[in-house]
């Protein structure tokens, strides 16, 4: 099981400090779309798909202009999910399955890049794609991203427990070192998504948070304006937070890796 982590969207908005910690106000932040493929025996699985080639030449069509002003998202056709896998040696077409932590904009706009993938998602996402509740979920799902009719393969929150969770280990196709984690909050179907390694396990943890300093057990933190970014733009709160200290715990009491999707400190831990 090999696993290759790469930034496929690279989003600025302003703020700068406030959004990414970092020194400096007058300038504007830093945050990527953090995804992973995965060699499995014979399979190649790709974690999270990023915001896809469309973007590049139709990104008001595809992204919408709020998420584009809101994040300063600046598409790139070298940064895509299908020019990773190239730019690792391998076709698009040996993508034969893609995992999602959820269906917003930035994690399954590269779907249609892939179109022949099987396409593992929770159920519950998938019934918030289809009836949208409120302004927020109208927001987030981009019925064009779509289009193309994923081949989907849906899952229950019921499963067996890992290190304190409910997992759903058994996904079609796949081998049992990926697993499904719910970790609804962000998303009322929102998943977390494990990875046996050789060298011990890792959770992408998507949008369940979104700054690393979250995860400290003893000051968790986040900078001011991406926190509001992130209440604004969740879809159950107290689900999030009490993910969010299970999360915490989970990382004080075992060797699991885990990471986020946005923050671009998660990323350089993996790719230097």
């Amino acid at each position: 099981m090999r696993v290759h982590h790469f930034n496929a969207g690279t989003m600025r908005p302003i703020g700068g400090k406030l959004v990414d910690g970092k020194p400096g106000y007058l300038r504007r932040s830093e945050l990527v779309c953090h995804c992973l493929l995965v060699e499995a025996g014979n399979e190649l699985v790709l974690i999270e798909t990023g915001i896809g080639t469309p973007s590049v030449e139709r990104a008001g069509e595809w992204l919408g202009g709020q998420f584009r002003l809101m994040t300063g998202v600046r598409p790139r056709l070298e940064e895509s999910a299908v020019a990773q896998v190239k730019r690792l040696g391998f076709a698009p077409a040996d993508v034969r399955h893609v995992v999602l932590t959820h269906l917003d904009l930035d994690h399954a706009g590269g779907l249609a890049d892939f179109p022949h993938a099987t396409v593992h998602v929770y159920a519950e996402e998938l019934r918030s794609l289809d009836s949208q509740r409120n302004r927020v979920e109208r927001w987030r799902y981009r019925q064009i991203q779509f289009q193309h009719g994923p081949l989907w393969s849906e899952y229950s929150d019921l499963g067996e427990p890992w290190f304190g969770f409910d997992a759903v280990r058994e996904l079609k196709g796949l081998p049992p070192e990926i697993l499904l984690i719910p970790l609804a909050g962000h998303t009322r179907g929102h998943a977390g998504v494990a990875v046996e390694t050789p060298d011990g396990w890792l959770l992408n943890a998507g949008d369940s948070y979104f700054f690393h300093g979250q995860l400290d057990p003893v000051r968790p933190h986040i900078p001011p304006g991406l926190g509001i970014f992130e209440r604004v733009v969740q879809t159950v709160s107290q689900q999030r937070l009490d993910n969010q200290q299970r999360l915490r715990e989970l990382v004080r009491d075992n060797e699991v890796d885990v990471f986020c999707a946005h923050d671009p400190m998660d990323l350089r831990r993996f790719t230097g």
